[in-house]
């Protein structure tokens, strides 16, 4: 017997739709690339929206035709989210910082017949365009579209030209939750980058997730500053919970360092944000140097990876709530926060600061499991470390193109313990611990102890070279501008912070550390560089 519930597809459409019915005032607020501002609303994005779906249509992009995005966080890509997915397509967001041959690959691996994108990315596309047989359009995110050198069967194309001679669809077409509506590769940082591809459902049912009040807990009197990239992970899947939600959103665009962040998100009323722990130490530094403060932010969610205690203290030290999300491009990507539970709320001194550290528990929808190298669950003992998986109705069964994986659980690359309650520390991603006379030493422990010094502005531990212990920690420390550390200061800093034999046996000071295309630091670069000890 089954229940007698009216059927509805679980479509992106319906968020935007909703968006515009019950929260149709609600403001998308632009910083344009001369640092203009442009407002509008979900009322407007969504007519637009399904003027753009006409738009694809003449462009004669077909349900299941992918069409590739490289832009910034700004009200167009708002619609292109919603106008390619919203009329079947699969809107492939494209990562600018990654190497042009990357994206060309990309591109060529999806097939994208349309590429939509930011003037400023246009060089990319010159250089990109000979290299892929599938494009046939190119179209400027801007009121014109300049002149660039492009093969003969690309045609080019002015956004907003085409958007004023094409009306708006009538309704958002229906078809099965299961069709696919975005697809986003992964940085590539060891080979080809891969694409995941991800669903109606999957997208909708994590946007559903990401509003409970203990992961983002957005509201319709909330502001949210969406640093995160629509070009990484959709953007931790902003652009569809907050207008789910009725929350305002406020896009930066292009200008990411920490005195247009600020300036931007105090004069816009932020309330809520979400980013990487890079984005999150620049604008800390800033505020150190500068005095200034975040007027109405309250909340912050920080993923991409590990935070450091010592940003968990200075932005509780505001006001702020700063927790910890974990997840990957595969997974959406949230599948932990870190809010609390009774039991944590009995901790006090170092357990509780630890506790707040980690990377939290599984959200409902997710699970997560932790096996030793032989696949059998390690105990929730807080002590015993294990490969992490994950599994749930938004994590990835595969990768475009490519063949299955084996089995319910997918592998995340990470090591971590869990503690009786369920809460998750990881103790380094699987490639990046440190291997010492048969003791596995943590880089993200070293790392996060360094950051916390006062001169202290990125710092990143690698394993190097070592004739008796096989592995010995080395700490990378960028200072903090008009500072100067001394290496033997910054290994007596972290002396009884770690044991004896996990400190750094030597420290570099170095001008700048290399980060991968979504902000991470490149592990791999630093091992080629310093890796002979």
């Amino acid at each position: 017997m089954q229940g007698l519930m009216q059927r509805h597809e679980l479509l992106i459409s319906s968020i935007i739709t909703h968006a515009a019915r019950h929260h149709g005032d609600a403001e998308v607020v632009s910083l344009r690339n001369d640092k203009s501002l442009s407002r509008t609303t979900y009322r407007t994005i969504e007519e637009r929206a399904r003027r753009l779906a006409a738009v694809l249509a003449m462009l004669e992009v077909k349900p299941g035709d992918r069409v590739g995005t490289l832009a910034m966080n700004h009200d167009r890509h708002m619609e292109l989210y919603y106008g390619i997915s919203g009329m079947g397509a699969v809107c492939n967001t494209i990562n600018p910082r990654l190497l042009p041959d990357d994206i060309a690959y990309i591109v060529d691996h999806a097939e994208d017949g349309v590429v939509f994108c930011d003037p400023q990315f246009l060089p990319i596309i010159t250089a990109m365009a000979p290299k892929v047989g599938s494009l046939r359009a190119v179209v400027v995110l801007d009121d014109t579209a300049p002149v660039v050198d492009l093969p003969g069967h690309v045609g080019l194309y002015a956004y907003e030209d085409l958007m004023a001679e094409s009306a708006a669809i009538a309704e958002w077409p229906r078809f099965d939750e299961n069709t696919a509506s975005g697809l986003c590769y992964t940085s590539g940082t060891t080979g080809r980058p891969k694409g995941v591809l991800y669903s109606h459902r999957a997208c909708l049912l994590h946007a559903m997730m990401a509003n409970a009040a203990d992961v983002l807990g957005a509201r319709a009197t909330d502001r949210a500053l969406a640093i995160v990239p629509m070009f990484h992970v959709n953007a931790w899947g902003l652009p569809y919970s907050a207008p789910m939600a009725g929350t305002s959103l406020l896009m930066p665009g292009r200008h990411l360092d920490a005195p247009s962040l600020l300036s931007f998100m105090n004069q816009e009323r932020a309330t809520i944000s979400a980013g990487v722990p890079t984005v999150w130490l620049n604008l800390l530094n800033h505020l150190r140097d500068t005095g200034q403060k975040p007027l109405t932010l309250k909340r912050v969610i920080i993923g991409g990876s590990a935070m450091p205690r010592a940003m968990m203290e200075a932005f509780h030290a505001m006001g702020i709530h700063a927790a910890q999300g974990w997840g990957m491009t595969e997974t959406s990507p949230l599948v932990t926060v870190n809010a609390p539970k009774p039991s944590c709320l009995k901790l006090e001194g170092e357990a509780q600061a630890n506790r707040r550290c980690a990377q939290g528990r599984a959200v409902f929808g997710a699970d997560i499991v932790a096996v030793d190298d032989e696949g059998r669950e390690v105990p929730w003992d807080g002590r015993t470390p294990g490969h992490m998986m994950f599994r749930g109705p938004w994590i990835a069964s595969g990768y475009y193109r490519m063949a299955p994986m084996q089995g319910d659980w997918l592998a995340s690359g990470d090591v971590g313990v869990v503690d009786k309650d369920g809460f998750i520390t990881l103790t380094d991603r699987s490639k990046d611990l440190i291997k010492s006379g048969g003791e596995w030493i943590s880089s993200i422990a070293i790392e996060n102890i360094a950051v916390a010094h006062p001169d202290v502005a990125e710092a990143a531990a690698i394993a190097v070279p070592h004739a008796k212990w096989g592995e010995r920690p080395l700490l990378i420390v960028v200072p903090r501008p008009g500072c100067s550390p001394q290496p033997e200061g910054l290994r007596e800093f972290c002396r009884g912070k770690l044991p004896d034999w996990s400190l750094p046996d030597r420290v570099v000071i170095a001008d700048s550390i290399p980060h991968g295309a979504t902000g991470k630091i490149l592990k791999t670069e630093l091992r080629r560089i310093y890796g002979a000890g």
